[in-house]
């Protein structure tokens, strides 16, 4: 989840915009009237963290119990990117000052960051009990229910907020993409589509279009866009935005060409915001290989929490692990959650404490934990899962693709825990990937080659390392023999076969990756070849992904 791109003082709030109107209204029952604060804050909004870090080192230094400091204090680390510690400054300065709204806020927005979904509801909730009908605040309320799975819950405070706010695209966005998850697709569209006649250059809702696999714009809505792109004055992220909403409205019209024009300025603009070290990517690869040894993991037999309940799917994004995901969730045995963060938390939380303090890196921090520390973080994972499920069934799915960059922790933690690694062919996969906007994570397209290399090198490693422990889910077959298939995954995961497995597209639950609409219905071939149509454009894929992809499904021997 993104971090908040903005620090506000008392400045007035913009005309229309009900979220800045509520937070003007936090701040306003608490202004910051200290001038060297106020210089501070000024060098917070203006990019200059390091400078607001020294003046408040040098503020605090006599003035420790300032709560209007500490608040400052912690949004400048999180700026920084020190969250854990952004968060203890902002549990001090709620302990000297428990009225003091705008900081409780910031605090439940870091949680809702953090994934610590109870606390920041917690702090939601105390805000709300003082200000009922502050838009802002039902956001974040909003935001933390959809993170644990209470769909419901949140479509009606979004169709509160939309109706409250008829003019205001942002809450038509977000209402749609809610209805969106819960299987409304025409309710949805008229959504974005109500966005989109409050402000007609909103990239994002057309983005949200698009990004509904099976909807198709049509002439007018092609037309209304490029105008919109050509016309001075469209911010940034609109015209990104809008580059990969016409990238999939020629796709559909089969004009290829001029698609892939529009997917490879979109993703190149993307690409500028995506910090991406290639010698730290490679040396992580080394770094796994190294650790996990075979001698290594049984050295670590009997170590970690013995639960048997989550169902890991990981691989490469776009891969087919929605797929699967779906018709696991229509075992009876199973509940589908969503793309969990818990995993990737704690390796952040090595990153920014433990590796730093002790000057090892990640992976090789989890060579130095004892057993019980193993353990530990095992059972720390299914209780912050909890709050994830909600049907009460033995096994429940994490479908996280990153998780595969985390095999070995959670082979340590969680011993007898299934893995499904998800994977489509490297070229499908790849490119599927390139044409989707991530706003933060986009790639070119030799570097998605390098990366698939790399992973299909690591899940080969574990392969080697411990034989027949991950099951190996091949999308083009799952297409070509669906029950065949389904079998091979039931038999992995020792659960009986179920018809109801096959009819995984009845199952009705909320689903909120780009493939939400294709999984509920039949699966259908359409998508295997697909890419083929963009061959001409891909030779700096296919020549980084070499034989990986001339010889998939096979792993090449080179990466055995």
């Amino acid at each position: 989840m993104p971090r908040s791109n903005s620090i506000r003082t008392d400045r007035a709030a913009p005309d229309g915009d009900p979220f800045a109107q509520g937070y003007a209204r936090l701040r306003a029952k608490r202004p910051l009237r200290k001038l060297r604060l106020q210089q501070i804050a000024s060098d917070l909004r203006g990019g200059r963290a390091e400078s607001a870090q020294e003046a408040l080192r040098g503020y605090l230094s006599t003035q420790p119990d300032d709560a209007d400091a500490l608040c400052l204090e912690a949004q400048t680390a999180e700026r920084l990117g020190r969250r854990s510690e952004a968060a203890s400054r902002f549990a001090r300065c709620l302990e000297l000052a428990p009225d003091f709204a705008a900081a409780r806020y910031h605090y439940a927005s870091l949680l809702l960051r953090l994934h610590h979904y109870e606390p920041a509801s917690r702090e939601v909730e105390q805000l709300l009990a003082g200000d009922r009908r502050n838009p802002l605040l039902r956001r974040l309320k909003a935001l933390i229910l959809d993170a644990i799975g209470e769909e419901q819950q949140s479509l009606l405070v979004w169709k509160d907020l939309a109706d409250e706010h008829p003019g205001h695209a942002d809450c038509w966005i977000h209402f749609g993409q809610a209805l969106r998850a819960t299987g409304n697709q025409a309710s949805s569209i008229a959504a974005f589509r109500r966005a989109i006649a409050c402000r007609q250059s909103s990239g994002q809702a057309w983005w949200s279009l698009a990004n509904m696999k099976t909807f198709r714009f049509t002439d007018e809505d092609i037309s209304v866009m490029r105008h919109d792109f050509d016309r001075t004055g469209i911010g940034a992220e609109d015209r990104v935005n809008l580059l990969f909403a016409l990238g999939k409205a020629y796709e559909d019209e089969g004009a290829f060409a001029k698609s892939f024009e529009h997917y490879a300025k979109g993703n190149a603009a993307r690409r500028l915001r995506t910090d991406y070290d290639w010698d730290d990517i490679n040396s992580e690869l080394a770094a796994q290989k190294k650790l996990y040894t075979r001698e290594f993991l049984e050295s670590r037999n009997g170590a970690g929490c013995k639960a048997p309940d989550p169902i890991f799917i990981l691989g490469r994004p776009r891969s087919g692990s929605t797929l699967i995901e779906q018709i696991l969730s229509s075992h009876s045995a199973v509940e589908g959650t969503a793309e969990l963060p818990h995993i990737a938390d704690f390796a952040w939380r090595f990153l920014e404490g433990e590796c730093v303090a002790r000057s090892i890196d990640y992976p090789q921090i989890l060579a130095e934990l004892p057993s019980a520390a193993l353990t530990a973080m095992g059972e720390e994972y299914l209780e912050r899962t909890r709050i994830h499920r909600k049907l009460g069934r033995p096994f429940f799915i994490d479908k996280s693709p990153a998780n595969y960059h985390h095999v070995g922790m959670i082979l340590l933690i969680l011993p007898n825990v299934k893995i499904i690694d998800a994977r489509r062919h490297p070229a499908a996969c790849c490119f599927s990937m390139f044409k989707h906007n991530y706003s933060e994570t986009n790639l070119r397209l030799n570097e998605l080659g390098l990366v698939y290399r790399n992973y299909v090198e690591l899940m080969a490693h574990f392969d080697r390392v411990m034989p027949g422990r991950i099951h190996r889910a091949i999308y083009e077959n799952m297409v070509a023999d669906p029950e065949a298939e389904i079998r091979s995954l039931l038999d992995y995961l020792e659960l009986p076969f179920e018809e109801n497995c096959l009819r995984f597209y009845a199952t009705e639950r909320t689903i909120r990756t780009p493939s939400s609409e294709q999984v509920r219905r039949p699966i259908s071939g359409e998508a295997v070849g697909h890419w083929r149509h963009f061959e001409p454009w891909l030779r700096p894929l296919l020549d980084s992904l070499g034989p990986v992809v001339t010889e998939y499904p096979r792993v090449p021997e080179d990466l055995r």
